[in-house]
């Protein structure tokens, strides 16, 4: 069974960033339109609305035509680079958060990185050069 699935898959774009997106987005207004059933017009627009993106999505995943497929992945990757690039800066500093202190400069906003364990110890900001006392 599974020879025939990749036999089948054999030359098909297959699932990228904006693929799991939309499946993602589709899902949301599925389940969206389950709570909104009350009101019949908007339920049934976002059922809709998830199912078209559901087929769309599954349009994009079987689709043979790989020059198209990356040309729109590239463009939603171009359109949501700051949002991805800000997510994964925050996960960084979470992770470092277990060894480091982060402070910000008063004086330019600098997010400056010291070791944990330090004491008090006085701050001199690489950016501006102004000077802070600081726990650590």
């Amino acid at each position: 069974m599974r020879d025939k699935f990749n036999r089948f898959m054999q030359g098909r774009y297959g699932a990228d960033p904006f693929a799991r997106f939309t499946s993602i987005l589709a899902c949301v207004l599925i389940v969206l339109s389950l709570f909104c059933s009350r009101n019949g017009n908007l339920g049934s627009a976002l059922d809709l609305l998830g199912l078209i993106l559901l087929v769309y999505t599954y349009f994009r995943i079987l689709s043979r035509d790989h020059q198209k497929r990356y040309q729109e992945n590239q463009k939603y990757l171009s359109a949501t680079e700051k949002i991805r690039s800000r997510i994964q800066q925050e996960k960084n500093l979470m992770g470092q958060r277990k060894t480091h202190h982060i402070y910000s400069c008063p004086g330019c906003g600098q997010k400056i990185r010291i070791p944990r364990g330090k004491g008090k110890i006085e701050i001199d900001c690489p950016k501006c050069h102004t000077k802070f006392i600081k726990r650590s």
